[in-house]
């Protein structure tokens, strides 16, 4: 397969730190992960030592305050560190995205105490966090969840199975949410696990049709004790805290989208110069000109779409709407993008020789995380017409 370095996304950044950081992250992309994408991805490897060079970088904790070991950075740069992740190896840019959703709760509701206790080495001390909200019988139904914590004496008893839990396995800690109250969404509370502690165990990692190198799988806790200290927010706070996480989770689930699709545009782009048919690139046909231009158009369209939602997180307006839109479009876009260069490629796009194949069955599993697209239609709805009628 020859090697085809496309030229760097031509991005508006609002400062010289920025550009510094981008630079470096495009950098630690090309020598450390998109040599070993290819192969590792086959084999079902998953590059643990990546994510702990990402730690050290300071690149697990971007969005977080640097008073904890976060790096400070608004949503608007650390999206787009998502997506030149994501560009050179999905299992990297989702797996920090749902690193970054894992310490969303802590973060954003824990208490001072519990922030400083353990966000450090969330966020910079070479841990790996996993999110356990969906169950084999509720996933999009999230707030039917079965998995049960019980108060007693000495904190918490903790029993149920978790589902599609990214990293399940190989994570260091989990944020689970589990049911202390009655039926429905206010039963629910958030509490941060050990991933090492008594009664937590993985199931086999579930065999998909893409992302191979990120393990996905049940994760079952058997009276787990959870010391009272672990509850993050308040007791029957947690649905509210997962709607919360669930937010910026889409939006790092759109990032990587585009990630992913300006890596198929660009190798379509390139096998289009070099291919030729008739005595002339193929670039130079029409109908494929056409082709190139709606991938193109798409990709660009979705990163704007994100980077709106994200300056309007920073700056502190509601951006639900607009999260659920940048996560629909964004991974229609890849799923159109990676089918389209898979086109461009012909024959060779359905080889495991090229990468594009293994682009398109990446790109499925975008449309169904972090809620599927049929859910953030349902969201967008509600926001433009109210809730639906009983």
């Amino acid at each position: 397969m020859p090697d085809r370095s496309a030229e760097p996304v031509d991005r508006q950044l609002p400062t010289e730190e920025a550009r510094d950081l981008l630079a470096m992250v495009r950098e630690l992309t090309r020598r450390e992960i998109a040599p070993r994408a290819a192969e590792e991805e086959a084999a079902g490897v998953f590059p643990r030592d990546v994510f702990r060079l990402l730690s050290a970088s300071g690149l697990l904790g971007l969005p977080y305050d640097e008073e904890f070991g976060g790096g400070g950075q608004p949503y608007e740069i650390y999206l787009q560190v998502l997506e030149e992740l994501a560009a050179a190896r999905l299992t990297v840019g989702l797996g920090v995205s749902v690193h970054t959703l894992a310490c969303h709760a802590l973060a954003s509701f824990g208490s001072k105490e519990q922030c400083a206790d353990h966000l450090p080495d969330m966020l910079g001390g070479g841990l790996l966090g996993s999110y356990c909200l969906s169950e084999p019988s509720s996933g999009s139904d999230a707030a039917n969840l079965r998995t049960r914590a019980v108060r007693d004496a000495d904190g918490w008893s903790l029993t149920g199975t978790k589902a599609w839990i990214t990293h399940g396995g190989v994570a260091d800690f989990c944020t689970v949410l589990a049911r202390t109250g009655g039926e429905g969404p206010r039963g629910i509370t958030a509490f941060l696990v050990p991933a090492d502690a008594p009664g937590v165990s993985a199931a086999v990692p579930e065999r998909k049709m893409g992302m191979n190198g990120s393990p996905t799988a049940q994760l079952h806790f058997d009276g787990v004790r959870v010391p009272d200290s672990r509850r993050i927010g308040e007791e029957g706070q947690g649905f509210s805290i997962a709607l919360a996480a669930l937010d910026s989770g889409r939006l790092g689930i759109a990032a990587c989208a585009v990630g992913l699709a300006q890596a198929a545009l660009d190798e379509a782009v390139g096998y289009a110069r070099e291919r030729e048919q008739f005595g002339r690139p193929i670039a130079d046909f029409q109908g494929l000109r056409f082709l190139l231009a709606d991938m193109a158009t798409r990709v660009e369209a979705g990163r704007a779409l994100y980077l709106e939602a994200a300056r309007r997180r920073d700056a502190g307006r509601p951006f639900s709407r607009q999260a659920a839109m940048a996560k629909l479009f964004c991974t229609d876009a890849a799923m159109a993008v990676t089918t389209d260069a898979v086109q461009v490629l012909g024959g060779y796009g359905y080889t495991a020789d090229f990468p594009v194949e293994r682009y398109m069955r990446e790109a499925k599993v975008l449309q169904i995380v972090e809620g599927t697209n049929q859910i953030q239609r349902m969201v967008i709805a509600r926001h433009l017409a109210g809730p639906e009628s009983r």
